[in-house]
């Protein structure tokens, strides 16, 4: 459902530009909004949530659609952790429809989906293990590869055939459009703005996103 924000930019706590195939890493707190924003369209933002003071509990794309009923996430969807727990909820949202199942991208999977010769080209796998390995914050030092678990795309559109099957299609987003998640507990966020060039989840051309947070404010 496609619902507008009524924050003020010029109250945000946090507005920060993320270049187009890099990762971000930050910490949102219970009851902050924090807001993904896809400044040229048509970028997929492999996004994962961990509870900030115990990172052994993550977000669950089993736990999310199981509970929502649905594959897809937009206004009103609950993010919910692999305890049962809610994480964040959705509270606005200007694209309408983000996918939980099309997984990010790795070099194993560009060998399989593409050609061999693809497999040395950057990944999101690499960003989330790249954001891990340089994060200098103690409550991030202990993960690892093994956190790296099924994640949201945000902005990507990933239809699921009769069949069952997933399809990569272009995106459904455009300039502009972004995604608000209200914290229901203090949460650590890790993001790959994805760099993937070979299917049109980011239109051949990865480009760059704009991230924010507000603290609890009073709406315009």
């Amino acid at each position: 459902m496609l619902v507008e924000s009524k924050l003020l930019i010029e109250n945000a706590v946090l507005d920060e530009v993320c270049p187009s195939g890099e990762p971000w890493m930050g910490t949102v707190k219970k009851g902050q909004i924090f807001r993904i924003l896809d400044l040229e369209g048509n970028q997929a933002v492999d996004t994962l949530f961990y509870n900030a003071d115990d990172p052994e509990e993550r977000y669950s794309a089993v736990e999310t659609i199981q509970h929502q009923g649905a594959l897809y996430l937009s206004t009103g969807s609950v993010l919910y952790s692999s305890e049962g727990r809610p994480m964040l909820e959705i509270v606005a949202d200007t694209c309408g429809r983000h996918d939980t199942l099309g997984g990010a991208c790795a070099a194993e999977s560009n060998t399989v989906r593409y050609a061999l010769e693809k497999r040395h080209m950057h990944s999101c796998r690499d960003n989330f293990m790249h954001a891990l390995t340089h994060c200098d914050c103690a409550t991030h030092r202990h993960m690892t590869k093994r956190d790296i678990t099924a994640n949201i795309n945000f902005f990507m559109n990933v239809p699921v055939t009769p069949e069952g099957a997933l399809t990569f299609a272009d995106g459904i987003s455009a300039p502009g459009k972004y995604v608000e998640m209200r914290a229901e507990m203090d949460v650590i966020v890790l993001i790959s703005n994805c760099p993937q060039l070979n299917n049109p989840c980011n239109a051949y051309n990865p480009t760059p996103i704009r991230l924010m947070i507000w603290d609890n404010v009073p709406l315009a």
